[in-house]
């Protein structure tokens, strides 16, 4: 799959903590098995605090193509705009986040969201453990993956 238009990565700025929360609602909206119309952290208040702490990278396109906040070795969240999906956006986005990552990445992901699962399996990461939801926001089971470069402990 190749993009369709140049991207860019970079850090994202305070002016896209809109745009960037804009995807995250976009995506809620047409999720239906998640049960948060407004969740805490798709507020555009976190996102740009999660941008004032220099975690979030931004693919540039045409605008905004998609977002990922990294805190260390943890990828809080990967989200794609719709138009943008499938066009290695997001591949993009996760190979920034594993170059930072010095040899592993963690993450959790919903159980029902089969997409990212099957995504990010592709992507070399596995399993390690699944929750009942109690300790997310949500409150909807999830999994913990973890991607370990080659020879990496």
């Amino acid at each position: 799959m190749t993009v369709r238009t140049a991207l860019r990565l970079t850090r994202a700025r305070r002016a896209d903590a809109a745009p960037c929360a804009a995807i995250l609602h976009e995506w809620i909206a047409e999720t239906g098995w998640f049960p948060t119309a407004d969740p805490v952290s798709a507020r555009p208040q976190a996102v740009a605090e999660m941008i004032r702490r220099g975690r979030v990278t931004v693919a540039r396109a045409d605008g905004i193509a998609g977002f990922a906040a990294v805190e260390g070795r943890f990828l809080r969240c990967l989200y794609v705009a719709r138009g943008w999906r499938g066009q290695g956006v997001g591949r993009a986005l996760l190979d920034d986040a594993k170059a930072r990552s010095k040899g592993n990445l963690r993450l959790w992901t919903f159980r029902a969201n089969m997409r990212a699962r099957q995504f990010y399996q592709r992507e070399g990461f596995a399993e390690v453990q699944r929750t009942d939801g109690a300790g997310n926001e949500e409150g909807l089971p999830d999994i913990e993956m973890l991607w370990r470069q080659e020879g990496t402990r």
